[in-house]
């Protein structure tokens, strides 16, 4: 037996009961992987600010929604579109709203206008993602869900995007009980990452 052999078997037999008692086991320390990421400006707030966008608040009696001052339908999409998606990362009203709101109002009305924009959202939804934050996540899946259906061939041009899209899911994907409870979720029993396997099958019909 060599004699770095004999010393470790010294040291372990010294360790008596009583000392073994006052060991603290730590486990590895916390990666920070879950932990929200701070938001930065962005540029969807700042077009909002100077009042570059079409948009107003308007009341009804089902509650707030977006008036346009123009027709969706003839908005420049390769402007527009990305710098609504931008402001998915945004957490605070009335920016929150208007971001979110908008991008399903383009989504709807855009048609063949959304698939040669794909390319310029892919960034916009990561960095959405990549906040962490479990709001934020809920409402970027809703809108991809929307996304995938908005157009024809558009599940297919996200294909080459799913190695910047999918990680943060990935990590996110065994924590499927909180991101269901509705104080992350916008929409009452909507359990994201049930809705992303979805979104998959959606994607496959495509």
């Amino acid at each position: 037996m060599s004699e770095s052999c004999r010393t470790v078997l010294r040291l372990v037999s010294s360790i008596t009961n009583s000392s073994v008692d006052t060991v603290q086991v730590r486990g590895p320390p916390a990666a920070g992987a879950f932990k929200e990421r701070p938001a930065k400006p962005t540029a969807f707030r700042k077009f909002y600010e100077r009042g570059d966008f079409p948009i107003a608040l308007e009341h009804d009696t089902l509650g707030n929604k977006i008036a346009w001052k123009v027709e969706i339908e003839k908005l420049d999409y390769h402007h527009y579109l990305p710098l609504f998606f931008d402001g998915l990362c945004e957490m605070t009203h009335p920016y929150e709203f208007f971001a979110r709101q908008g991008v399903h109002d383009m989504l709807e009305h855009g048609g063949n206008k959304i698939l040669p924009v794909i390319p310029q959202l892919i960034i916009p939804i990561k960095n959405a993602l990549n906040i962490r934050n479990r709001q934020v996540i809920c409402t970027t899946l809703k809108v991809l869900q929307h996304l995938v259906v908005s157009a024809d061939m558009v599940g297919e041009a996200l294909v080459p995007y799913y190695r910047q899209i999918l990680p943060i899911l990935n990590i996110f994907k065994n924590m499927n009980g909180e991101l269901a409870r509705p104080t992350f979720c916008l929409w009452k029993n909507y359990n994201p990452l049930e809705s992303n396997k979805e979104e998959s099958c959606v994607r496959a019909r495509c």
